[in-house]
């Protein structure tokens, strides 16, 4: 691609994943799964204690700084369990591309246009997911889990920014952070 003339690093399309990277997602999600209130609160949590610019998106608690406060916010635990909720649909369609094309697109669309969300909290977002996830599933996400996981989060973030790319974003790239 010609990349370099737009100074933009986007690639041309997400890495696909084999099915025994498939299987592999697949297999460790069910864990996550189970626990995914939980998980998920943990993982937003993570996310606003050590990224706090993330909070001014959130009304209702943009203003705390106590986790254990935000722990009892009921706008973030239900935000908690929608983002759970949309790394599901995509692990269950993993073997149909234009699904999970198609819940992404909604995602970023949604957090571009009503939203306004800097694209780049999703890619910090993704990063705070797997080290949640590695924590609280050491068994399960060995080093090799991991590197699979990243792909996925990779092209989870890919489609997302693709979104933000097509209602027109400007500016994909260096976000003050």
């Amino acid at each position: 691609g010609k990349e370099g003339e737009r100074g933009e690093c986007r690639p041309e399309r997400a890495e696909p994943l084999t099915d025994a990277e498939r299987e592999i997602i697949q297999n460790t999600w069910v864990h996550v799964y189970e626990n995914c209130e939980d998980v998920g609160v943990s993982v937003l949590i993570r996310f606003f204690v050590n990224f706090p610019s993330a909070k001014q998106y959130f009304s209702q608690f943009q203003d705390m700084d106590d986790p254990e406060e935000m722990e009892r916010s009921v706008q973030l635990r239900h935000h908690a369990r929608r983002v759970m909720s949309a790394i599901n649909t995509v692990v269950e369609n993993l073997h149909d591309p234009e699904k999970v094309s198609s819940v992404l697109a909604l995602v970023g669309k949604a957090h571009a246009v009503k939203h306004k969300v800097e694209p780049m909290y999703f890619k910090i977002l993704c990063g705070v997911m797997l080290e949640v996830f590695s924590e609280d599933f050491p068994e399960f996400f060995t080093a090799e889990v991991q590197m699979v996981w990243t792909k996925l989060l990779g092209a989870v973030y890919w489609h997302v920014t693709g979104a933000y790319t097509e209602v027109g974003w400007v500016q994909l790239s260096s976000s003050a952070v």
